[in-house]
């Protein structure tokens, strides 16, 4: 039986998040990338409240080539996590590949100084 793109990706990310899970002290980064934009949030698994949030779609984000907004949505959600009393987090890449546009958010991220 062969899987689609997407459920290669489903599989993925259940196995990734089986291991991973976010606090209030330490919240999870997860990252959403479609082929226009790119999100990214920090969630509380414990209480099920997404902390903050950060994405492509923001006026704070100029325009550029798609790994160039990546690192700057990085950036962002790591300024808005440092403002809100959060340095360290877990990354979770959501089933896709640490590389391109996900291995720029994250670097982006740990730029603005949150650590993982």
């Amino acid at each position: 039986m062969s899987l689609t793109k997407s459920d290669r990706r489903q599989r993925i990310k259940f196995r990734i998040r089986k291991t991973i899970s976010g606090s209030a002290t330490k919240p999870r980064l997860s990252v959403f990338r479609s082929n226009k934009e790119i999100y990214a949030q920090l969630i509380d698994d414990v209480n099920g409240v997404t902390l903050l949030a950060a994405s492509s779609r923001e006026k704070e984000i100029g325009k550029g080539t798609n790994v160039e907004i990546a690192t700057a949505v990085g950036k962002l959600v790591g300024e808005k996590a440092l403002k809100a009393g959060i340095d360290a987090v877990t990354f979770d890449r959501g089933g896709y590949l640490y590389h391109g546009r996900i291995k720029s958010l994250a670097e982006g991220a740990r730029a603005a100084g949150l650590k993982f």
